[in-house]
């Protein structure tokens, strides 16, 4: 599985364009600062789901592509079929670990919130995995939106799992926790 063409189809402009919009106010094209977008952000307001990427995973496993699909909310997915009409291969001969080729339409809300459910350490392996992958090659272009893509029990502070994995007694989780409020703090001086 390798992440393939990651790009953001919008920009900081666009978003904040949105965010003045809301507010009654012109936008003048002036690049927002990166306290101004590390803000907006962490309050996780309605303009940064105007900013919007599409990757697509080649070679991902049908069944690690069905995980995904499960989130709906601001992401559209796009997967290869396996239908017989369509491959000329029996649908029926083929193993859920067969390969699929899954494109996506995310917007950086839905980033969030899949990161919260697919970095936690109940995901399974592969899933966890291929989300990963997405989330380096974030990084490489657009690190603060990286930075925010936290596990549950980072984004709240403790773990809601009925099934504990153990990993927010670790003195890991306690680092990982701080350097995420220090996040905040720093987004939020004034």
């Amino acid at each position: 599985m390798y992440v393939d063409k990651l790009e953001f189809k919008t920009n900081w402009n666009d978003v904040a364009k949105a965010a003045k919009s809301t507010i009654g106010k012109d936008h003048f094209g002036v690049e927002p600062t990166e306290q101004w977008r590390k803000k907006i952000l962490l309050a996780e307001h309605s303009p940064i789901r105007v900013l919007i990427l599409t990757w697509t995973w080649k070679e991902l496993m049908s069944w690690v592509s069905v995980h995904f699909v499960r989130h709906k909310i601001g992401i559209e997915h796009f997967v290869s079929t396996q239908r017989t009409d369509r491959t000329g291969i029996d649908r029926n001969n083929k193993l859920q670990s067969a390969f699929v080729k899954h494109t996506v339409l995310c917007n950086t809300q839905s980033l969030i919130a899949i990161s919260r459910k697919r970095l936690c350490n109940n995901a399974s392996h592969e899933t966890k995995e291929a989300w990963l992958a997405v989330l380096n090659e974030i990084n490489k272009v657009e690190s603060l939106v990286y930075s925010v893509c936290v596990p549950e029990c980072v984004y709240r502070g403790f773990c809601p799992e009925i099934k504990k994995c153990g990993y927010s007694k670790t003195e890991e989780y306690e680092n990982r926790l701080v350097d995420y409020r220090n996040f905040y703090k720093t987004a939020t001086l004034f």
